[in-house]
């Protein structure tokens, strides 16, 4: 979890990313339970309504399931699920307009491999 929260965007989707990022880490493995909503209220000195927006919205989304009267857990499958949806994602918000501008300025598909094999031995 992170230490603050970014004032600039809405706290329950910073808690649904939270969970998100932990899942996909391997911080919460499969079947794990989650952080209490008691534990980030007090945590993030937040309104529990909106942790529970957060959370509801992992649920909707397929990746928490609740176990009425113990708390919130990580679904089978969440951390494949998120990863894809995550690749989508990257897909569509970087390498569609990392192509785009390198059809702009003319770079071909091998200098572009080249570029990114350059810089991904710099990247750990």
């Amino acid at each position: 979890m992170k230490s603050s929260l970014d004032e600039n965007k809405p706290i329950f989707q910073q808690i649904r990313e939270m969970i998100e990022d932990d899942i996909v880490n391997g911080t919460l493995t499969e079947e794990a339970q989650v952080p209490s909503t008691n534990q980030l209220v007090a945590a993030y000195q937040i309104n529990p309504a909106t942790v529970l927006k957060g959370f509801n919205q992992l649920v909707d989304n397929g990746i928490l399931y609740k176990k009425r009267g113990v708390g919130m857990f990580v679904k089978s499958g969440a951390r494949s699920t998120l990863i894809k949806k995550r690749k989508q994602a990257f897909k569509e918000s970087y390498v569609r307009s990392m192509l785009q501008e390198a059809r702009k300025l003319g770079i071909t598909d091998g200098e572009l491999q080249e570029m990114i094999k350059s810089i991904g031995g710099e990247i750990e």
